[in-house]
């Protein structure tokens, strides 16, 4: 699909929906807001105060006040939660961390389906083939995960809910918005950084339907940084096309059948690595998912079924040579909700995924037939919910895995509101199974002799509100024990299991007061220490605080500042000839600090939104990653209209 047509196809819409927005001027009804209830703690709509694990909620209000920011922006911003390469250029390769773990420790879920690419490093889904303005809210829920989800959510999960059909028989949405793209010595400040789309939903008795298409195009800056100031490197462009078909048939109040289908294509320039510069590297990824997710409700409980299948197709021209990666994946998780008494229910299920991958290069020939396993998984879990405080939820896992045998994992988590006070005590104890990935097992840096990485988290802390419950505080400590951590040898160039129990060890704390109807001040602190150094550019303190002004009815201002301490990494590079022996270099990255802001303004009440944005105010230069460029001062504009 030409990504021309759809910026075309998206202005022409924006033009005739401000038409229809200033001829009609119709305020429309607003859905009101329920109590604030979480999925991922139990797979089903469970009220917060009743959960006894850390879960952050981002709402749809709060996305709305992060206007043009990506997933992974918004993500960095939660406590324990780390994006790295979300300060780099738009397009480059992102890396998922929470509480100190690494990509193939969390698990990310779409609508409560697990996403993935079989083909990549740690079995991990890329954030860069979302579009944010797709998406609806984000749970992140962290500690060990694996009874509830399986191998992979060892160290959290991340529960991404797209938008869906609203009340209206037929309703609309478009948005268009333009920003800069510059490095902070560079200060170009010339449009290079578009997004665009627009989506249809309606909503009747019996059926309801949601069509999204999104496209992003940007460049301007280069993926590698230049060692010099007098080198000048060439800008690596990104485009990305998102689509979502959504279709929901509820025949009666007991069953309802969903359906969804999405396909997600981006194009990605790419430099050689740090300092050095390539106008020829170039990567492709087309990803087309499926699924079917029928719900039966009956006297006593619910049962569903999520489904799905994806197939993705990545292709890498790098040094003159194309690599050619194929694979597929298929998931099944049917699971059963019974109230046993109104304060106690049972959630019992079984789920099972399957795995393949190809690669083929002029180096490389590994078939599908090769790279391949699966898992079978039942499980079970409680939950207690007494009318006196207490609550307990309790699980087992057991996974049948066709390479690794037969796994337990186990949770268990309590908590407590102290009557008569505004104080919740949490307290957790968990276990999880992250098997290798095929990458890590068949690629040329594998090893078929890997062992599967087993963790366990011990976490505990308190949930306070205060002040009529304008004051929210939650502080949480963890402690995290792996055996057998998969890690990455420099120079054998390998993937190996790392001898002995690393641990990991932390300190979240998160501050919310609303300070009046228009004034909300957030912060969070986040303390990650490893016993072992870390590869992958954890930092060891890390602040968020941001400031959400309701200035008036229709103007509204957001301001975030983020501190990120220094970082270890380490890199290797060549002696001399002939040996040209491998030599293992450490860094220590420097911190930086970051301030952002945005303004906006409803021009027609529940029609159509401006806003105007700016990034890293003070034009940092500052290091994300050895050798790659990150954003300086960059500014965009943007507007949405709801047909």
């Amino acid at each position: 699909m030409n990504k021309k047509i759809v910026r075309i196809s998206a202005l022409f819409v924006l033009i005739g929906a401000c038409a229809f927005a200033q001829k009609k001027g119709v305020v429309l009804p607003v859905a009101n807001e329920l109590e604030e209830v979480v999925i991922s703690d139990s797979k089903f709509a469970l009220p917060k105060e009743k959960s006894g694990k850390v879960i952050v909620k981002i709402t749809a209000d709060d996305l709305k006040k992060r206007p043009g920011q990506s997933i992974a922006q918004v993500l960095s911003t939660v406590a324990g939660v780390e994006i790295n390469g979300n300060q780099s250029r738009n397009g480059k390769d992102l890396g998922v961390f929470i509480r100190g773990g690494r990509g193939h420790q969390v698990l990310i879920l779409i609508d409560g389906v697990p996403v993935t690419d079989a083909s990549g490093i740690s079995l991990s889904y890329d954030l860069r083939l979302l579009a944010a303005d797709q998406v609806q809210s984000i749970e992140v829920m962290k500690g060990a995960a694996s009874t509830l989800y399986g191998s992979g959510a060892a160290t959290g999960v991340i529960n991404i809910t797209l938008k869906k059909a609203a009340k209206n028989a037929i309703a609309g949405n478009v948005y268009m918005n333009v920003g800069t793209q510059t490095a902070a010595k560079d200060k170009d400040y010339s449009a290079q950084d578009f997004n665009q789309g627009f989506s249809f939903n309606g909503k009747s008795d019996k059926f309801n339907y949601f069509a999204s298409l999104n496209s992003t195009e940007t460049s301007g800056i280069s993926e590698a940084k230049p060692a010099l100031d007098t080198e000048n490197f060439e800008a690596d462009s990104f485009s990305r096309i998102n689509s979502v078909v959504k279709f929901g048939f509820t025949p009666n109040k007991k069953l309802a059948l969903d359906f969804f289908a999405n396909y997600d294509k981006i194009k990605n320039e790419f430099d050689s690595g740090s300092f050095a510069d390539n106008p020829d590297n170039f990567a492709t990824s087309e990803q087309y998912r499926v699924g079917f997710s029928p719900k039966y409700k009956y006297t006593n409980g619910e049962i569903v079924l999520n489904s799905s299948a994806n197939v993705m197709d990545r292709a890498l021209f790098n040094y003159g040579s194309f690599s050619y990666y194929k694979s597929r994946s298929i998931n099944a998780d049917l699971f059963n909700k019974y109230s046993i008494l109104p304060e106690l229910f049972v959630v019992t299920g079984a789920q099972f995924q399957f795995h393949e991958m190809s690669n083929k290069s002029d180096y490389v020939d590994l078939p599908k037939e090769l790279a391949k396993f699966n898992m079978i998984d039942p499980y079970t879990t409680v939950v207690y919910n007494s009318d006196f405080g207490f609550n307990f939820n309790a699980g087992l896992r057991y996974t049948i895995h066709s390479k690794f045998g037969n796994n337990w994992v186990f949770n268990l988590n309590p908590s407590y509101s102290i009557p008569n006070t505004p104080i919740k005590l949490l307290a957790s104890y968990s276990t999880a199974f992250i098997a290798p990935s095929l990458y890590q097992l068949y690629s040329s840096y594998g090893d078929v002799n890997l062992s599967p990485e087993k963790d366990k988290t011990l976490e505990a802390g308190f949930e306070a509100e205060l002040f009529n419950k304008k004051l929210t505080l939650t502080s949480i400590a963890f402690l995290r024990d792996e055996v057998d951590a998969i890690g990455f040898d420099l120079v054998t160039y390998k993937y190996f299991s790392v001898s002995g129990v690393n641990k990991a060890r932390g300190i979240e704390t998160m501050f919310s007061y609303q300070l009046n109807s228009r004034i909300k001040w957030n912060a969070n602190y986040t303390f990650t220490e490893m016993e072992r150094q870390s590869r992958i550019l954890n930092p060891k303190h890390k602040v968020n605080t941001g400031l959400d002004i309701q200035a008036t009815e229709r103007l509204a201002f957001s301001a975030t500042y983020q501190f990120v301490s220094d970082r270890y990494t380490e890199y290797s590079t060549y002696g001399p000839a002939p040996d040209y022996e491998t030599i293992i270099n450490s860094e220590i990255l420097k911190d930086y600090q970051l301030v952002n802001a945005n303004i906006r303004y409803v021009v027609i009440k529940n029609r159509l939104n401006v806003f105007a944005s700016a990034e890293n105010i003070l034009n940092k230069d500052f290091v994300e990653a050895r050798g790659f460029s990150t954003r300086g001062r960059n500014f965009k504009l943007g507007l949405n209209i709801n047909l």
